[in-house]
């Protein structure tokens, strides 16, 4: 895996720093609280709702399954957008993403269920999980750009994590709204209509985040590369020609950020409030907690990155990702709050540090041609190998060997991010 020369030009005078900032982190806030409105309904609301009635479990792991479609478009996203991402810009293929995935989120609130249509409601559910996917796969990927690309000198990773905070902002507006719901609204009024107001709420966001992206102008790595001629054809034939193996080593970096990710959110909701019986509004505000912890180590990471560089940070991480796999089972099923409580804290402190270096770090070795598509199809090819199925595996686990079984599966996703490392000479050093 190589590092591509990059360059860190002070923002042009139509991009300040704030706008800058405010723009990259915005459409990441936005994705994010898409993301974990439905992964909250995908445990609470949908199983109930777009399956068939009867074993419980089988509708839950059938909307978990619904959930994973997501993660299977998001690398069709990344090789589309990532397209017109390199050949036209980073500034409107952002727009186009964030309206594929907003446009995607409000018509889930506005679904006909299993009752009114029949097998026509989980059809359409994943119609509208697929575009999910799709705009995703497109957003995150400009977001980094957006920022990194602006970057001064010495403070790539600094510029890099906004897009990161994007997603305990994202997952606490999410938590805030189920848990306003869940107090003013009994559960027969939240079944019957209350939970498709955060999917319809989710426009006011979009708008807002159109209303800022408008106002940006294009990077200036972008605009020298369109300048040199740079540009290539088919950006996504030349990544897998000439950057396979970036892509593969970035894929497997990027596995434990995303296996931990979802079993910190997804599983632990589903299996907090199913198996150790914990009430929604309970355990919805544990996890707010913990939360907490995953945005304020966002920042840490960074300044960390830019001072002793991302390779150390992200490997010491990874070992501490792989220590926290055992103490997962006996925190999380300690048969009390504290211990419940510790491990969303830990659990989600250890994302934080993982999760805010990984766009500057999945960038970098990517030249500017091609970085719109080598990032997003290494983020998201990462997105399928470990955050699609890491709520059904791990429920899965769980159920049939005991819950110590998802720390295995945890410090597993953890040694092949390390042994990716390994063989990273130079990432962003």
């Amino acid at each position: 895996m190589t590092t591509a020369t990059v360059s860190h030009p002070v923002p042009a005078s139509g991009n300040s720093a704030r706008r800058i900032l405010a723009a990259s982190m915005i459409g990441t806030t936005i994705e994010f609280f898409d993301f974990y409105i439905y992964a909250t309904a995908a445990v609470i609301v949908f199983p109930h709702l777009f399956f068939p009635a009867g074993d419980e479990t089988s509708a839950l792991l059938q909307s978990l399954a619904t959930f994973a479609i997501a993660f299977f478009a998001r690398p069709i996203g990344a090789a589309f957008f990532g397209h017109f991402g390199d050949r036209i810009g980073r500034k409107a293929t952002l727009v186009a993403a964030l309206l594929t995935m907003g446009i995607s989120t409000v018509l889930i609130g506005v679904l006909p269920t299993f009752e009114q249509i029949g097998v026509l409601a989980p059809l359409l559910l994943a119609l509208c999980r697929l575009g999910q996917g799709l705009g995703l796969g497109g957003e995150w990927g400009g977001a980094v750009l957006l920022a990194t690309e602006n970057a001064p000198e010495g403070k790539r990773a600094w510029y890099g994590m906004f897009p990161q905070l994007g997603a305990p902002v994202g997952f606490f507006f999410a938590t805030t709204i189920f848990l306003v719901l869940a107090h003013f609204m009994g559960d027969e009024a939240f079944m019957s209509w209350g939970w498709r107001i955060p999917f319809l709420a989710s426009a006011l966001l979009v708008i807002f985040g159109l209303f800022i992206r408008l106002k940006i102008s294009e990077t200036p790595e972008f605009a020298k590369a369109v300048e040199k001629a740079e540009r290539v054809e088919v950006p996504f034939v030349t990544v897998f020609k000439d950057h396979k193996i970036s892509l593969l080593l970035g894929t497997m970096a990027a596995l434990a950020t995303f296996v931990l990710f979802y079993i910190m959110t997804v599983f632990s909701l589903s299996w907090g409030t199913g198996a150790l019986k914990y009430s929604r509004e309970e355990f919805l505000i544990l996890q707010m907690v913990g939360v907490c912890f995953f945005g304020l180590f966002i920042p840490v990471s960074a300044v960390l990155a830019d001072k002793f560089g991302m390779r150390r940070v992200m490997v010491g991480v990874s070992i501490s990702i792989a220590i926290f796999g055992l103490l997962l089972g006996p925190l999380f099923d300690s048969g009390n709050v504290a211990g419940v409580l510790g491990f969303l804290c830990i659990g989600f402190a250890l994302m934080g540090m993982t999760y805010g270096p990984l766009g500057t770090a999945l960038a970098a070795p990517f030249p500017t041609a091609v970085r719109y598509t080598g990032a997003s199809l290494t983020f998201n090819l990462g997105g399928i190998f470990g955050a699609s199925l890491a709520p059904y595996v791990a429920t899965w686990l769980a159920t049939t060997y005991g819950l110590h079984t998802v720390g295995y599966y945890m410090i597993l996703a953890a040694v092949i991010t390390l042994l990716a490392f390994g063989l990273i000479r130079q990432t962003s050093e």
